[in-house]
């Protein structure tokens, strides 16, 4: 159980680490692309500038939407890991209650079987040694 858990905190540290590293490549890339359009607003025209506020509109749009479904993914995750795992604790509280009551019958036929058995072993007692009253 405890290697589960270390070896999904490590896959969580390195998916951390993963997006730490892409945020600092995506931080590069947005620079390159500032360059670019200080670069271009001195060489280009109005249209080109135009086109291009609306590329870097789209990757705005693009980077904002795909962060929700991010967010809305790891929520959904969570809420399904919070379900599973009461689900889960609930079926094992239900076979525990249906063994302890199999226990508890087991226990009942026990007593009711060793009272049977005494009640025979007296009457084979009787049969054996019968006293004749006179």
């Amino acid at each position: 159980m405890e290697n589960e858990e270390d070896e999904i905190l490590r896959k969580r540290m390195k998916l951390g680490m993963e997006e730490k590293e892409q945020e600092v490549r995506d931080g590069t890339a947005l620079e390159i692309v500032e360059k670019e359009e200080t670069e271009t607003n001195t060489l280009g025209s109005e249209e080109m500038e135009l086109n291009i506020a609306h590329i870097v509109e789209k990757i705005e749009h693009f980077t904002q939407m795909v962060s929700e479904l991010l967010e809305s993914g790891k929520a959904m995750f969570k809420e399904m890991s919070n379900e599973f795992e009461e689900r889960l604790i609930m079926i094992h509280k239900e076979q525990m209650e249906k063994w302890q009551e199999e226990i508890k019958e087991l226990r009942m036929l026990d007593a009711s079987n060793e009272e049977a058995s005494a009640t025979l072993h007296n009457a084979r007692y009787l049969l054996q040694n019968p006293q004749i009253d006179s």
